[in-house]
């Protein structure tokens, strides 16, 4: 009977290793995530998190993107979020200046060290900034100010120094995510790193979440299957979507062997419907949250008409707002497409083919087949895009059907983190298949 290389998992000796770091470094992560920065009343965030209304859902999407930590305002509050900013910075740099794509073009294995350099470079002023912002929205969500959460915190006299090391702590808890990460992806689950420090934090919480809303004695058992009927379905939609190709048939030339000539080989080639997966809704998110943290640095100007003008700037950008609904859905259309067009011209399968001989019956070789495989690729990717944009805004929707909050909270983390989640699970599986399948353990026949 045919048997899975699956069962191999534990008795290859490297990929038994790579798993046991990767879960190491996770749990350490996991660990340092409960170090709270020094001088930090995390009692009152506690109770902040705790309460409901657009500040709530703000912070849940800061929590989100920090990996659950922003409940005790560890040293990983930020999470790897500069680090995510920082590449959509350089991602969108790279259509926009012609030098840059062509150094990406002509050799892209250099091309890509150049951009993992620069964009750890740049993620220490994200990083910078990102700190100052935090402290501050939490500072203007608060009855006492920043001085509620940190009483040492100022620019002056005798308050700098603790200022400065609350700063460069989240600076370095930031950086030492990164790192991890990047441990993870050399040494554990290749390519994987910084969407498993982001997994696991999603992951740690639902718990958490499950047991809220079972404390409504009233309707916790009842939402509860509500909740996670509509999680199943949603699971099985991104699966489904993840899964969709568009096969292009592609004719490759026959090969001489001696005398003979073999027949022309009639090929197809995949396109993705979600080529992008999960990247639009982080980039998004991590776009959204600018707003709000740059208004967080004028919300205690003396000025009242700024202060006034930054407030409105928060709630708008609130994910109570309506407009942030709607722009937050039209953002990872955009993104989906965006990025799609990014890593389907990098891939060049007109060039590819045409090196290899093949060709697409009907269209020319080059620039052509490139040309044609875009038209058919952005035309297949608008099903997926606004599909990533519904599962987006699902649980923004389930706020508004269903009463209690605890459960529409449960799918903020979910389903706003449920595509990163399936998504991180299907390629970690996949990345282990494929090493399975380099070390030799491949599905075979066995009598049995």
């Amino acid at each position: 009977m045919k048997r899975s290389a699956w069962r191999y998992l534990w008795k290859s000796v490297d990929i038994r290793q790579k798993l046991l770091i990767t879960f190491l470094l996770l749990v350490i992560y996991r660990l340092a995530a409960n170090i709270p920065v020094p001088g930090v009343n995390t009692e009152v965030i506690r109770g902040l998190l705790q309460g409901s209304g657009g500040a709530q859902s703000f912070l849940g999407l800061l929590d989100l993107l920090s990996g659950g930590t922003i409940s005790n305002f560890s040293i990983l509050a930020m999470g790897v979020y500069p680090y995510i900013t920082a590449q959509i910075i350089l991602q969108l740099l790279v259509p926009i200046i012609p030098a840059l794509e062509q150094r990406l073009k002509d050799n892209p294995r250099e091309g890509q060290i150049w951009m993992e350099k620069w964009t750890i470079i740049l993620t220490i002023p994200m990083a910078f900034l990102s700190a100052i912002g935090q402290i501050n929205i939490f500072g203007s969500l608060l009855q006492g100010g920043i001085a509620a959460i940190l009483p040492n915190y100022g620019w002056s006299g005798a308050n700098l120094l603790p200022t400065l090391t609350v700063i460069l702590t989240m600076m370095g808890g930031t950086m030492f995510g990164i790192w991890l990460g990047q441990l993870i992806s050399e040494y554990g689950i290749p390519k994987q790193g910084l969407s498993l420090i982001i997994f696991a934090g999603i992951v740690a919480r639902i718990p958490a979440n499950l047991l809220s809303i079972l404390s409504d004695q009233q309707n916790g058992w009842w939402m509860l299957l509500v909740i996670l009927a509509i999680l199943v379905l949603t699971i099985f939609a991104i699966v489904y979507v993840q899964q969709g190709r568009r096969n292009v048939p592609v004719v490759f030339p026959g090969r001489r062997v001696g005398n003979r000539m073999s027949m022309p080989v009639h090929s197809n080639l995949p396109l993705m419907v979600n080529m992008a997966g999960m990247i639009p809704l982080i980039f998004a998110q991590a776009i959204l949250t600018f707003p709000s943290m740059l208004a967080s640095y004028f919300i205690l100007s003396k000025t009242e008409w700024v202060a006034n003008a930054a407030r409105d700037i928060q709630r708008l950008f609130s994910s109570q707002s309506a407009l942030y609904i709607i722009i937050y859905f039209l953002m990872v259309v955009l993104f989906t497409f965006f990025y799609t067009d990014v890593l389907f011209q990098q891939q060049n399968y007109g060039e590819n083919l045409k090196k290899q001989g093949a060709q697409i019956q009907g269209v020319l070789r080059g620039e052509a087949t490139q040309k044609y495989l875009s038209k058919v690729q952005r035309r297949i990717t608008l099903p997926g895009a606004l599909f990533l944009g519904l599962v987006a805004v699902l649980p923004y929707i389930v706020h508004a059907l269903l009463p209690a909050n605890a459960g529409a909270g449960l799918l903020l983390i979910s389903a706003a983190g449920l595509l990163i989640v399936v998504g991180v699970v299907r390629d970690t599986f996949t990345i282990i298949d494929t090493e399975l399948k380099l070390h030799g353990y491949q599905e075979s026949l066995i009598k049995g």
